[in-house]
């Protein structure tokens, strides 16, 4: 029998909305995001994802600062998509396997995780995509689509497989928002 918790499927709501909103650039991507974060906290804590769960509160910090730099883009009236410069590529591949093998390390000493790897693995490259989208880097797209080809087999797993039809469903706005992005970036 398959169970389905219905903050499963409010985070499963709010998830794929959020996404799309962000495809196509509206600024109710951040407090659509901010409320499936909720959600999706109560979900992976009680499917043991404690990285996942983790990373929502990050979301949420990270969704205020989306969410204000989209409404405070300086001089320019909106903030415009732009490429990822080969120093910030760097920065982000340093920074996402570091913060993956501290992440997996954490969740495998001090956790009863089943998948502290994957999850840290995950988790870190997670935090990159959302900084590249609060800052509107096409390639931010590039690494969400690998996050979610990993994610859906691991909820699969895990038993979530709402979830894992969500990140599905993410994997194709995914490819539609770095079209989208794409065109923006060179109107």
């Amino acid at each position: 029998m398959w169970h389905t918790d219905p903050v499963e499927i409010l985070g499963f709501i709010t998830g794929a909305l959020c996404v799309w909103l962000l495809a196509i650039q509206n600024i109710w991507t951040w407090p659509i995001g901010i409320a499936n974060n909720i959600f999706y906290i109560v979900v992976f804590l009680y499917a043991g994802l404690y990285g996942d769960a983790g990373l929502q509160v990050v979301y949420i910090v990270l969704a205020v600062y989306g969410w204000w730099i989209w409404l405070h883009p300086g001089a320019q009236s909106e903030l415009p998509v732009a490429k990822t410069s080969q120093r910030q590529w760097i920065w982000l591949i340093l920074v996402t396997g570091a913060a993956a093998l501290i992440l997996r390390t954490f969740l495998a000493d001090f956790t009863p995780s089943t998948v502290p790897a994957w999850d840290g693995l995950t988790t870190a490259m997670s935090l990159a995509a959302t900084w590249g989208q609060c800052k509107k880097l096409l390639e931010s797209w590039w690494i969400w689509i690998a996050v979610d080809i990993i994610y859906i087999p691991l909820y699969v797993y895990k038993g979530l497989r709402v979830t894992a039809l969500l990140y599905f469903i993410f994997l194709l706005l995914c490819i539609a928002g770095l079209r989208a992005w794409r065109r923006a970036a060179t109107a």
